[in-house]
């Protein structure tokens, strides 16, 4: 891994911790986006899945129709044994969890006051953007960087983490497990009802048996990520 790999941008460390997704209403609800193509809906099946071996309710609201496109997707998805509507309303969510940078702009929305927003570096323009570069190359425009989005993230909550979910992804095997990384990354936090173990077993049972070497190799990659990088902010389970 680069020495610039996953980075953590905070506000004041006890602050941070004071803020604390999910301490308070022993419910979790967590915000995926991403684009189509990442694997997000198979995210939201893990999840799912080791919600059942650990015996914690989860239900989820999915957005199909984009998945083939490369368009903007998001899963809704909510734990606790009370939890009825798989919808989390505006200012809701306990987590965002973005699989690409750009996302999460597009549904800051949903995240509560003090919650954590976990992006991945990678940004992928969406053709809008770079319609309009293409079509009038001498107005000055410029694509926004990651800097950019984590700037107006920042506007919304102190708690924001980026990981090269790709360059983990890589290390692990395979490019494609990007997913993984970041479920690795949300694992680490204590908040996360959901135990690791409950959630490697997921993966064993839904990802096909060529590529599972490679995912939970992602899953740990992304889990000691986020414990050496954001821990200092953010309380986080013992691995």
């Amino acid at each position: 891994m680069a020495d610039d790999g996953p980075k953590a941008t905070m506000g004041d460390p006890q602050e941070a911790r004071a803020g604390a997704p999910g301490a308070q209403s022993g419910e979790f609800s967590l915000m995926m986006a991403g684009v189509g193509g990442q694997g997000l809906v198979l995210l939201s099946s893990v999840i799912g899945a080791a919600g059942v071996i650990a015996n914690s309710r989860v239900v989820t609201g999915e957005q199909h129709g984009l998945s083939q496109r490369s368009g903007s997707i998001q899963v809704h998805l909510r734990i606790g044994q009370s939890v009825r509507s798989p919808l989390i309303p505006v200012g809701g969510a306990d987590a965002l969890l973005s699989l690409e940078a750009l996302e999460a702009l597009r549904y800051i929305e949903y995240l509560r006051d003090g919650g954590v927003a976990i992006l991945n570096s990678r940004v992928m323009h969406p053709v809008t953007e770079t319609g309009e570069l293409v079509k009038d190359r001498k107005r000055p425009q410029r694509y926004m960087g990651l800097g950019d989005i984590v700037k107006r993230v920042e506007a919304v909550t102190p708690h924001v983490l980026t990981m090269d979910a790709l360059e983990l992804a890589r290390a692990a095997g395979n490019p494609l497990t990007e997913n993984v990384v970041l479920l690795g990354g949300v694992s680490a936090l204590e908040a996360f009802p959901i135990p690791p173990g409950a959630l490697r077993e997921a993966v064993a049972r839904v990802v096909p048996k060529r590529a599972l070497e490679a995912n939970l190799r992602a899953f740990e990659l992304g889990a000691r990520a986020a414990r050496e990088r954001f821990c200092r902010f953010l309380a986080c389970r013992e691995m």
